[in-house]
């Protein structure tokens, strides 16, 4: 499969993702601060999970430009980081509902954790595929390219 087509679309479920994350926050009934100020938290939120998927979408768009190839495992892979990305319009909206309550915030972090081991599958599978570090790696002299052409830093 060409990688264009998975990146493309990851990036319209992340935009999917946000647009269903912002299109959860209610306007204020007033025209004072006193009538934002019950949103505070899920306004608040909203801003650490959009930051959240921002560096999401920003990481994985550099980690396919370096995928020469994506096969099966890749695929679901990514179907698996999506899905947990996914939640966060729930857990996100739960959280600043209920003013960061131990449960909703529990599992708010739930969810990141299972989407960061998620990314690091994907990751890891890309970097299999890559072989050997290739393109993943700079080498000393700035340049990427075989990472036994040079010494390199993988310490």
């Amino acid at each position: 499969m060409d990688k264009n087509r998975l990146e493309a679309f990851s990036d319209a479920v992340l935009a999917i993702i946000i647009t269903i994350m912002v299109l959860e926050l209610k306007v204020p009934h007033g025209s004072d601060w006193a009538a934002i100020e019950p949103l505070l938290p899920v306004f608040l939120s909203y801003v650490v999970s959009f930051l959240y998927l921002g560096i999401y979408w920003n990481n994985h768009h550099h980690l396919l430009k370096a995928a020469r190839r994506v096969n099966g495992a890749i695929l679901w892979a990514n179907l698996h980081l999506l899905f947990w990305l996914s939640l966060f319009p729930f857990v996100t909206g739960w959280m600043g509902e209920n003013h960061f309550a131990s449960l909703p915030s529990a599992m708010y972090g739930a969810v990141l954790l299972l989407a960061a081991i998620a990314y690091y599958i994907l990751q890891t599978l890309i970097v299999t595929e890559a072989g050997a570090l290739t393109r993943l790696l700079p080498l000393p002299s700035g340049k990427i390219g075989k990472a036994n052409s040079r010494r390199s830093y993988i310490s």
